[in-house]
């Protein structure tokens, strides 16, 4: 490498990261126009897609989707902590959740337990930090981070960053995220080989001698499945937020029900009407219990 040449190399990194210091939305942009094709032509019939990767200790899903509202409303909406919880409770295995002071920042206490009514004594309890990473004109960012799970899991991370793409859309990047240990891989064996023995997640892969689509399954089938949960909750928890107050609950219970049947061979766990009763007592057990 000639000295000129190095000095050009070190100049354009400089560059690049003082643009990334003073435009915090630049990957995210880059991201989008990286994405946009392949957005337009998704398998989802949306712009929407999800990709996972599992490590030997880790599963990571990233979701990434164009959403019919202004930046302004998405911003405002997820740089709650309080809102987080209406988000979170849509998705079946969330039970509770509450929004609380700690030291200088905000943290939830989320309950996680079985896709049926359960007392909140019968679950586990994550404590999430919340942090507002962003909150500019046309980007929002957020993370909800807890450090223990259940049955040998942790590092939970759920991070949302948006960007605007116009006066009406805006870009998204979902992340969901966990690690697990021995213990925690026995267990999931387990509930994989009995209760989850038929699920499978998004990303399709081929199978020889099967000529029908057959789908990934194992962790990064559960993984999957749970990030496209949490982006359904916050696509419905965004699209009834003109609805008056008193009815946005419901119509969020019943717009993520009716939106994860589109994906029936992955997210159908029960009826409409078992999910909105079971969904509306958990709602008013967050609002009365702590």
């Amino acid at each position: 490498m000639t000295l000129s040449f190095a000095a050009a190399f070190v100049c354009a990194i400089a560059a690049g990261t003082a643009t990334a210091a003073e435009d915090p939305s630049a990957p995210l942009r880059a991201e989008y126009e990286a994405l946009k094709q392949r957005l337009e032509q998704s398998p989802f019939q949306q712009r929407l897609l999800l990709e996972s990767v599992e490590g030997r200790h880790d599963s990571q899903a990233d979701v990434y989707a164009v959403v019919d509202h202004p930046i302004a409303t998405v911003s405002a909406a997820l740089t709650s902590a309080a809102n987080w919880c209406d988000v979170l409770i849509l998705h079946p295995n969330v039970k509770y959740c509450r929004a609380m002071p700690r030291g200088q920042g905000t943290a939830l206490s989320v309950a996680i337990g079985k896709k049926t009514e359960q007392p909140l004594t019968q679950v586990h309890r994550l404590e999430f930090v919340f942090n507002v990473a962003a909150s500019l004109p046309d980007y929002m960012q957020v993370g909800l981070d807890a450090r223990k799970g259940p049955l040998g899991t942790g590092n939970y991370r759920i991070a949302l960053e948006a960007v605007r793409i116009d006066e009406d859309r805006a870009f998204l990047h979902l992340r969901y995220s966990y690690t697990f240990g021995f213990w925690a891989r026995v267990a999931m064996r387990m509930y994989l080989q009995g209760a989850a023995r038929d699920k499978v997640g998004f990303t399709a892969v081929d199978v020889p001698g099967n000529p029908q689509a057959a789908y990934i399954g194992g962790f990064r089938g559960v993984t999957e499945r749970n990030s496209m949960r949490y982006y359904l909750a916050i696509d419905a928890y965004l699209g009834t937020l003109a609805a008056p107050a008193p009815e946005r609950v419901d119509r969020s219970l019943e717009r993520w029900f009716d939106d994860s049947e589109r994906y029936a061979r992955q997210l159908h766990e029960m009826d409409r009407d078992t999910y909105l009763a079971m969904k509306r007592r958990e709602y008013l057990r967050q609002q009365t219990e702590r």
